[in-house]
């Protein structure tokens, strides 16, 4: 291990990225899950921000404190957090480092990736020596792993985040009338047109999307919440061409609506939209159809995005 002094430790979990940061940076939780095996950990002060502090105390199953600080450097939510970090045993030598994590989704699964980064080669080795940083991170994201077990829902979630650069009331905008739904929304690829909007809570949107070989498929929005320019619940389902409720065209199970949730929250002229959905009312099996197609809908919900992001631009730059 000579001349090493970075530790790096994977590890992938079964959960939507919005839930791992969120466990990650909310006291409330880290104090469940913080920590190697045995450990307790008591937050003083935790502020998310560049510039804030993250104050804390671990306690060792031997009774042993460990005093922490961590000053947040860099925070992209949900994707990335730099801190530097120091800790020690009390009255004992202390340890610091620049801890780099990374959290990454693919399919509905979530990867994180913690880089410690010490000063030095022999700073590091201090480090496992002392305190065992090696099989603690491991540990430590183990527990992760378990909490977050915990909190994942009963049925299946499908979850995906998207930042654009572009102010929330544009973003909404483009969510929320029919003229400009037509420059984006449906599969990419597939010309979708707005046939009736009625954009308030209990209002129906119905629209229809152009496949390649020229057949119609049609789909509804049933608006349950609308909370302007920040939320927006609706119910998403296939219908007919007047707007009746309808099977999926080549999928029989598949849940005859979904519950959506939609957040857009804007931070320095940017917008993160964080889009999350699940079966409504499911029977058992459109349950099972639901989460075997769960590993297609994020790459194809994708394509709808870059979409988006495109009429965005467009937008933008006609200004």
């Amino acid at each position: 291990m000579s001349g090493i002094r970075e530790l790096v430790t994977t590890r992938t979990f079964e959960a939507p990225r919005e839930l791992v940061w969120e466990v990650w940076t909310k006291p409330e939780h880290v104090a469940k899950w913080w920590g190697p095996n045995g450990f307790t950990t008591a937050t003083e002060v935790m502020d998310v921000r560049p510039g804030g502090v993250w104050r804390h105390v671990m306690q060792g199953p031997d009774g042993v404190r460990y005093p922490n600080e961590a000053r947040f450097i860099e925070v992209e939510q949900p994707r990335r957090l730099v801190y530097s970090h120091g800790g020690h045993r009390e009255d004992g030598p202390a340890v610091r480092f620049t801890s780099t994590v990374t959290f990454e989704e693919c399919m509905g699964r979530t990867t994180v990736t913690m880089n410690a980064a010490f000063d030095s080669a022999e700073e590091l080795e201090f480090a496992i020596r002392e305190f065992g940083a090696d099989e603690g991170g491991k540990q430590h994201l183990a527990n992760l792993e378990a909490y977050v077990t915990t909190l994942l829902p009963a049925e299946p979630i499908f979850a995906i985040t998207r930042t654009f650069n572009a102010p929330r009331e544009l973003v909404f905008q483009a969510w929320s009338e029919a003229d400009r739904l037509n420059e984006w929304w449906g599969p990419k690829g597939y010309p979708t047109r707005s046939l009736k909007l009625d954009f308030r809570p209990g209002g129906v949107y119905h629209y229809c999307s152009e496949m390649p070989d020229g057949s119609l498929v049609y789909g509804t929005f049933l608006y349950r919440e609308i909370v302007v320019p920040e939320k927006i619940v609706y119910l998403s389902g296939f219908a007919d061409a007047d707007c009746n409720l309808a099977r999926h065209p080549m999928m029989p199970d598949w849940p005859r609506q979904i519950l959506n949730t939609l957040t857009l929250e804007e931070h320095n002229g940017k917008t993160t939209l964080t889009l999350r959905g699940g079966p409504h009312e499911p029977t058992e099996a459109e349950v099972v159809a639901f989460r075997e197609a769960l590993k297609y809908l994020t790459p194809g919900f994708s394509g709808t995005l870059e979409q988006l992001e495109a009429y965005l631009a467009r937008e933008q730059a006609g200004k």
